[in-house]
């Protein structure tokens, strides 16, 4: 059938309409996806290190006082240190009760891993605003909180519904209530035996909560993979939980339709120390080194120690380090980068 030449003009318009609406649309969904997969990548080989005092190391976590001074930071001797600034430097803010008791914790004559079982080996530290208190997750003491004024820490929890601490780890405070939400990485290896968790592993760790009214800690998650870092959402309604060897993040509702359920948040490209608030919503996560793919040919082209995550758990953002480099601590203030390492005898500062 002949079609008249009017329409047949209005049919190649509409059609050349459609396929200029089919492009449009197709370069949207694929800039969009660009820009949704755009990593900012933030070296941190050139950082500002502040060593720590001679004769320990393992700046493990950073914390900041109400009044923003800091950071305070936990070391392999079992203190707790303090940074005055350059005119000040490192001093003692809080100490265990073996430290001054026992002279093997201050005489530096053992490595630090054959002592802190002993000595203590302070890990994850935060502050409570409204009281000034200073809240310590020490390996093998346990719970403990200490003043605004600092001095020898009092121990709060070594243990939940029965079952002893062996490796108090991560930590973070709900500033609107007081309670404490921390990690037992495991309930069979210490810290010094960390990586038998992963060898083997382990799957015995709890995320657990330090009731502030009650005094008395509850286990909200049992059976876990090598929980530690913890972190509260900035709406409160969860925490984020670091799982260290399975290399990933998940999350514990605390409100909700879904409170109670534990969920994954994110898989990481590495393994995760603690994880922060970046103050934007999401979160820092410290990485000890990439994750290991048993079918690599090749070695990593760039050493990540740290991603940030948005609120949903995408990957935003990456910090690379030259090789040798772990953190175990990413905290944001001021628009600066405070790095923490559990192995190294500094502080990094990234501007």
């Amino acid at each position: 059938m002949d079609i008249p030449s009017g329409q047949t003009t209005r049919i190649g318009r509409n059609m050349a309409t459609m396929v200029t609406l089919a492009v449009g649309i197709a370069l949207f969904f694929l800039s969009t996806t660009c820009v949704a997969n755009t990593i900012k990548t933030t070296p941190t080989a050139q950082c500002l290190q502040i060593p720590l005092a001679r004769g320990v190391s393992g700046a493990e976590s950073l914390a900041f006082d109400r009044r923003g001074m800091g950071p305070y930071t936990g070391v392999s001797d079992g203190r707790v240190f303090r940074w005055g600034g350059r005119a000040v430097g490192w001093t003692t803010f809080a100490y265990n009760s073996n430290h001054r008791r026992i002279s093997r914790c201050t005489s530096h004559a053992s490595p630090s891993e054959e002592t802190e079982d002993v000595c203590g080996r302070p890990l994850g530290l935060q502050f409570y605003t409204k009281t000034g208190d200073l809240y310590i997750a020490d390996a093998y003491l346990g719970l403990m909180k200490v003043g605004p004024r600092g001095g020898e820490a009092e121990p709060l929890a070594v243990q939940a519904e029965g079952v002893p601490f062996h490796f108090v780890n991560g930590i973070d405070i709900d500033q609107a209530t007081g309670d404490v939400y921390f990690t037992d990485s495991s309930t069979k290896y210490t810290r010094r035996f960390n990586t038998q968790i992963m060898v083997h592993r382990d799957a015995t760790g709890r995320l657990l909560k330090y009731d502030a009214r009650a005094k008395r800690v509850k286990v909200l998650k049992p059976d876990l993979p090598y929980p530690n870092g913890v972190a509260i959402s900035s709406d409160r309604t969860h925490v984020v939980v670091a799982h260290t060897g399975p290399c990933q993040v998940f999350r514990y509702w605390l409100k909700g339709p879904k409170v109670g359920q534990y969920e994954l948040f994110a898989n990481l490209p590495g393994y995760p120390d603690n994880i922060r608030r970046d103050g934007r919503g999401g979160y820092w996560v410290a990485l000890n080194q990439e994750k290991i793919h048993l079918n690599a040919t090749e070695p990593p082209v760039k050493h990540l120690v740290g991603v940030r995550l948005d609120a949903n758990g995408v990957e935003t953002e990456e910090l690379t380090a030259a090789k040798g480099v772990t953190l175990s601590d990413v905290a944001e203030k001021d628009g600066k980068l405070w790095l923490g390492s559990v192995e190294l005898d500094y502080v990094g500062l990234v501007h």
